[in-house]
């Protein structure tokens, strides 16, 4: 069978909005296994036994971070379930002793502004947020390392810039940041899924994401990694049951840390959210992460080679994640933007930027017709 025509079959796995749609990069499409995982793994056992479903469903999240591990290239003991990023950097930043002297928390200013508020409101626990103005390139080594000091305590890198598509060079500037002793965290929520990734060869502290866009997971399935070696010196205050090493003790004057990435986890899971994860996890690992980037790619560059006349910068697409984030000139930009709603396009818009992505259910057909409507325009 041809790649085109075993896309086509991929994409009927998926409950794909009607019309073109271009927005895996804010939420991923369901697919039909994690439709089937809910019921038949979370509800069924739900409806079958009542409260006596808990250990079935807790067998969920332990193949959900056992799916996520193999995506990841890393095991499954160091991963936890979160309910978003923005809760896993909170817990994380709030596990470890604030330094007097080395209290800085450093990331772009281009970063998700989610993760900026938690930094911010952390002043308060004794960090200092400082931003890389958003002028400086974030694939810029250079910078960073005129920014990273002795005072640096935290260096959050996000691997895939959400309104530049930009990807950092997340091993470079890890390097750095251990050269003077800072933890690095590492935000993949617009990466994992769509770009390969192997924690172990970055070299890093802390890795933090979500399922609800490449993944095509939904909402509420956010999870955290953390490298094992630094676990005894965690010690997180956001806690409950599930964080002690015995969960079901129940001795309300004896608390245990869970001895791996679990005692990050905290009260009574979302097993939903993780049953939906579940089910998309291993539908795209059976097509492959890295068959995906390469669909994906291609129709990427075919499109951007349409519109590049029509753009305001170039773009270096081997540099950048999954979504095309093109700043069209402003007279294109009308014009782009009445054909996109013509052709019942899905997408969005950040200032003067349309972000279009193409996910393994997006067809080359879907890709042509674009790049038809944006060759008129170039006339």
């Amino acid at each position: 069978m041809s790649f085109s025509l075993m896309n086509l079959d991929i994409a009927t796995q998926f409950a794909v909005p009607q019309g073109m749609y271009l927005l895996s990069h804010s939420v991923g499409c369901l697919s039909h296994q994690a439709r089937h995982v809910l019921n038949e793994r979370y509800l069924n056992p739900w409806q079958q036994h009542g409260g006596e479903a808990w250990p079935l469903w807790l067998g969920i999240i332990d193949d959900f971070c056992h799916e996520l591990g193999g995506v990841l290239g890393v095991d499954a003991k160091d991963i936890c379930p979160q309910q978003n990023v923005s809760s896993a950097l909170t817990k994380y930043l709030m596990s470890m002793p604030v330094k007097a002297h080395k209290n800085v928390i450093l990331m772009h200013a281009s970063a998700f502004p989610s993760l900026g508020f938690v930094a911010k409101r952390l002043e308060q626990q004794g960090y200092r947020f400082e931003l890389i103005p958003e002028n400086q390139h974030p694939r810029d080594c250079d910078v960073w390392a005129d920014k990273i000091n002795h005072h640096t305590a935290i260096v959050l890198i996000t691997h895939v810039h959400s309104n530049s598509g930009i990807k950092s060079p997340v091993a470079d500037i890890a390097k750095l940041a251990k050269a003077q002793n800072a933890k690095v965290v590492v935000d993949i929520a617009q990466s994992v899924g769509v770009v390969p990734i192997d924690i172990t060869q970055w070299q890093v502290d802390c890795v933090l994401g979500s399922c609800v866009k490449w993944l095509c997971g939904g909402p509420g399935a956010g999870f955290i990694w953390l490298e094992s070696a630094q676990l005894s010196e965690l010690r997180p205050i956001d806690v409950g049951w599930f964080s002690h090493a015995n969960p079901f003790e129940f001795d309300i004057e004896h608390f245990v840390y869970a001895d791996d990435a679990k005692r990050f986890w905290g009260g009574t899971p979302n097993v939903a959210s993780y049953a939906t994860a579940l089910g998309s996890l291993q539908r795209l690992k059976k097509i492959g992460i890295e068959q995906i980037a390469k669909h994906n790619f291609q129709l990427r560059e075919k499109v951007y080679q349409a519109a590049q006349p029509l753009l305001l910068s170039q773009h270096k697409l081997k540099e950048e994640g999954g979504t095309l984030c093109l700043d069209f000139k402003p007279a294109a930009l009308l014009a782009v933007i009445e054909d996109l709603t013509a052709l019942n396009a899905h997408y969005d818009q950040r200032a003067g930027v349309l972000r279009l992505s193409f996910h393994i259910y997006n067809t080359a057909l879907q890709a042509t017709e674009l790049i038809e409507t944006l060759k008129k325009l170039r006339m």
